[in-house]
């Protein structure tokens, strides 16, 4: 079964299958031997700029699978001239090997050279702007990550213009989200606007794809009952159930605190390990463990799998959702394998064909 509309044929104004309400932001690179201790200064060997941002990875990764997607986003306006030429520089570089996919985005960033790059890195990905919205009031998101030889990283990040996403911008992407097959939220924009956001889809019979980061102990209790796939990492499991989970068994116990609480589906990804399903139609936890490979840096894996995830919801419907996360923790797989977000993030014609 192929996805429908292959890269290059999409028409901008086809329904967005996925549509992604979340966060843009800048990523700040350093690479390091190993990670500093508190109060430590330590040199590094390389420093990059790049595109991240939960949503933002989430809808390019389904969209560099073949997904016609919608992202709701806002950014911020001229500043940062400097930094931005990097990224520039680092776009054109990439340019000749990124092939059209058509993705709608609805997303919040500055009125700043990080956000005008940031349209443009859409536009590369054939990602549709029209929800993307600009401020002045805040710079757009940074993300400063240290990733060390082992490609483990640590991340500080600064919302910025993703918390200045709001109700009104959701009510002119409504059209975009109801007609959605696939809808992903996550907690980098105010919890609020991601709770509508699933609201609206929920409403529409859309289904929703809650990925609860960065997580929140006291975390509304409508987003389980709003989510019909409700997917975390095991640090996050941790902090939203109180179980300590550092295996497949203890991410079972966690993921059927997370169904009680009322999501249809409960996913826990644990790295390298794979991820453990859950559900209410099948309540024995299952394990899915993915292929051992050499990690570079592991930046933005579980978004890539995210991504991959809704890509498969909206294009395979019939696949067992067992398939789907096989699917996903390959393609995840494959991000980890490279440097950087979203350019580690591969394309489905760099993919094996069995998997679509």
């Amino acid at each position: 079964m192929a996805a429908s509309g292959e890269p290059g044929q999409q028409r901008q104004e086809e329904v967005a299958a996925v549509v992604v309400v979340g966060s843009c932001m800048t990523d700040l690179v350093s690479l390091t031997s190993r990670l500093p201790k508190t109060g430590e200064t330590i040199h590094g060997h390389k420093f990059f700029i790049g595109f991240g941002g939960k949503g933002a990875n989430q809808c390019v990764q389904a969209a560099r699978l073949g997904a016609k997607t919608a992202m709701v986003c806002k950014r911020g306006r001229e500043r940062d001239r400097k930094l931005g030429t990097s990224m520039k520089e680092k776009r054109r570089s990439a340019a000749s090997c990124t092939p059209p996919t058509s993705d709608v985005p609805a997303t919040k960033v500055g009125k700043d050279s990080f956000g005008n790059d940031y349209i443009e890195n859409f536009k590369q990905n054939d990602i549709s702007t029209e929800f993307t919205y600009q401020t002045k009031d805040a710079a757009t998101g940074t993300a400063s990550i240290i990733v060390n030889k082992e490609g483990q990283n640590v991340i500080v990040i600064v919302a910025g213009a993703n918390l200045l996403l709001n109700t009104e911008d959701l009510r002119e992407a409504a059209n975009a989200i109801s007609s959605a097959k696939v809808m992903i939220c996550q907690l980098e924009v105010t919890p609020a606007v991601s709770l509508e956001a699933l609201t609206m889809a929920h409403s529409s019979g859309v289904k929703t794809l809650f990925n609860p980061a960065p997580a929140t102990a006291d975390l509304d209790p409508r987003f389980y009952t709003l989510s019909d796939v409700f997917c975390c990492n095991e640090t996050e499991a941790e902090i939203l159930t109180g179980l300590a989970v550092s295996g497949p068994a203890d991410a079972g116990k966690a993921a059927l605190v997370l169904l009680e609480r009322g999501c249809r589906v409960a996913i826990i990804t644990l790295g390298a390990a794979g991820c453990v399903l859950q559900s209410q139609a099948e309540p024995l936890p299952k394990y899915i463990p993915t292929e051992k490979v050499k990690a570079v840096d592991t930046t933005g894996a579980g978004d890539s799998f995210v991504g991959a995830l809704a890509f498969y919801l909206a294009y395979y419907p019939n696949l067992s959702l067992e398939e789907m996360l096989k699917r996903s923790n390959f393609i995840a797989a494959v991000s980890v394998q490279a440097a950087g977000t979203q350019s580690s993030y591969p394309y489905k014609k760099d993919l094996p064909l069995d998997l679509f």
